[in-house]
């Protein structure tokens, strides 16, 4: 079965144009949409509604559909709801013995060997992968699905991080070592502290951009 227009509008739209710093809080014309990826207005319209019912984009009477922009609130709330997810879920696989390390470990190095604004967007796909990774070695799926939930969000907000401040790369690669260490070390407390500092300089580059 061929993806619909709506799906293909849909997977267009949160991974090209909702992760593009430059469109927050800019109107989206359907039309030039549906020129660009070749499908009529209505699929469009469609993955338009679905985005709005995720908060990804808000329907203004007569004007269309906005890129909504993250509000400092929004974003606090997203690092605290992922450090309770990401916490939680490092406990869990060191309790089961069930670390990642060897995947963790390649999608650090390859992390190692990406750098610039033009490789922000990879960039922040592997970092996404990174602690998606430890969530699933969990085996909950339930918490991997509100996981992914949370990462449309995440994306925009770590795009606009990672081109806000030079340097930012190199550092989060640094915070996903020590996790990385303390998960290696079998130590819960450390790694708990590792996420949380992670998250917590996250959010400083986000509320400072």
């Amino acid at each position: 079965m061929g993806t619909s227009g709506r799906e293909k509008a849909y997977a267009y739209l949160k991974g090209t144009v909702l992760t593009d710093p430059e469109m927050q809080g800019e109107f989206l014309s359907e039309q030039e949409i549906a020129d660009r990826i070749g499908v009529s207005r209505t699929p469009i319209r469609e993955a338009l509604l679905l985005l709005a019912a995720e908060d990804l984009v808000e329907m203004v009477p007569r004007r269309g559909a906005r890129v909504s922009r993250l509000t400092g609130r929004q974003i606090t709330e997203l690092m605290e709801l992922r450090g309770m997810v990401e916490r939680y879920a490092a406990e869990q696989v060191i309790k089961a013995d069930r670390v990642p390390l060897e995947e963790l470990g390649e999608l650090l190095d390859r992390q190692r060997g990406l750098s610039g604004p033009d490789d922000a967007k990879e960039f922040i796909a592997i970092d996404h992968r990174f602690h998606a990774t430890i969530v699933s070695a969990v085996g909950n799926g339930l918490l991997d699905r509100h996981y992914d939930g949370l990462r449309s969000r995440q994306v925009r907000a770590g795009v606009v991080a990672l081109y806000n401040q030079s340097g930012r790369q190199k550092a989060v690669i640094d915070e996903h070592k020590m996790i990385l260490d303390a998960l290696a070390a079998g130590d819960a407390e450390a790694v708990s502290a590792a996420i949380d500092s992670h998250l917590e300089s996250t959010l400083k580059v986000l509320l400072a951009g």
